[in-house]
């Protein structure tokens, strides 16, 4: 009998492994908003490096025997070499990897509700109290949560509203890039957690109205907004496919829709770039 278990364990190890070993990288896009994809080096017989970009811990996943950096570009990185460093126990050594430019649109919208373009002196201390949450849940780094795939599945059936990386104005003022993609559904869509993870941050918020924050593990934070209904609670664990919540037009909104955020060692990514093709809307 004790055989037999150590049998079913060592099956349960190596089918893991394979999961991991399996793991599809994305597809590189070393732009501001995209992804960069760096191999490391050999993962056999070696252990597993550190590796940091803009001083912030970077994902790293095995793939073929290899070791993978998986680094988010912030928006505002500037053109040219950036860096990544990668320390291990015996060394320490920089991989140089050139960004480059990718023009973005812009786009000019009509907000009804002026207040949320030009907050009142009543809704600055909020806002900055909702802020601050938000900036803790992007910047956490969690390497117990498992990982085994990095491409996301849709959360919600819809139709693309606005795209990632837009340079937004609110009647007529400029304001930060679009930071995520906009998916217009009808009111009380359900939406699916594209990707198995844990709550890490909910609330009703000023600008993002009824908010979900999803850590996927090692940097990888998906967020949720203008929710009509949210079904989860902070520290809940949460499996691929599992309902957390309806479309709505909560906080700054035109219309009934999901704004969907992926951030990636606090770098907010174009989430298409973790979309398999066939389900791009």
């Amino acid at each position: 009998m004790k055989k037999q278990r150590l049998l079913v364990l060592s099956l349960i190890i190596f089918f893991f492994n394979n999961i991991t070993m399996a793991l599809e990288l994305p597809e590189p896009q070393v732009v501001p908003g995209g992804i960069a994809v760096i191999k490391i080096g050999s993962s056999e017989n070696q252990t597993k490096p550190q590796t940091r970009f803009n001083n912030k811990p970077v994902m790293l996943v095995q793939h073929n025997s290899a070791w993978y950096a998986i680094i988010g570009i912030p928006l505002k990185t500037p053109l040219g070499q950036q860096i990544l460093e990668v320390k291990t126990h015996h060394t320490q050594r920089s991989i140089p990897f050139i960004v480059k430019n990718k023009e973005y649109e812009a786009q000019y919208i009509t907000i009804k509700n002026k207040r949320k373009v030009n907050p009142e002196q009543r809704d600055l201390k909020r806002i900055h109290t909702e802020s601050a949450r938000m900036r803790k849940a992007f910047n956490h780094f969690d390497e117990s949560i498992p990982l085994n795939k990095l491409q996301f599945s849709l959360p919600v059936e819809g139709t693309i509203s606005s795209h990632f990386g837009l340079r937004r104005f609110f009647n007529k003022q400029p304001r930060k890039p679009h930071s995520g993609l906009d998916i217009a559904a009808d009111t009380g869509t359900e939406i699916q957690a594209p990707l198995a993870g844990r709550i890490i941050e909910t609330g009703n918020f000023f600008f993002n109205g009824n908010t979900v924050m999803i850590d996927h593990g090692q940097g990888l934070i998906s967020m949720y907004c203008h929710l009509n209904k949210s079904l989860v609670k902070k520290g809940q664990a949460i499996q691929e496919g599992e309902v957390i919540g309806t479309v709505g037009m909560t906080g700054r909104v035109t219309g009934p829709h999901l704004h969907w955020s992926i951030s990636l060692n606090n770098a907010r990514i174009d989430p298409l770039l973790l979309l398999p093709p066939p389900q791009i809307p």
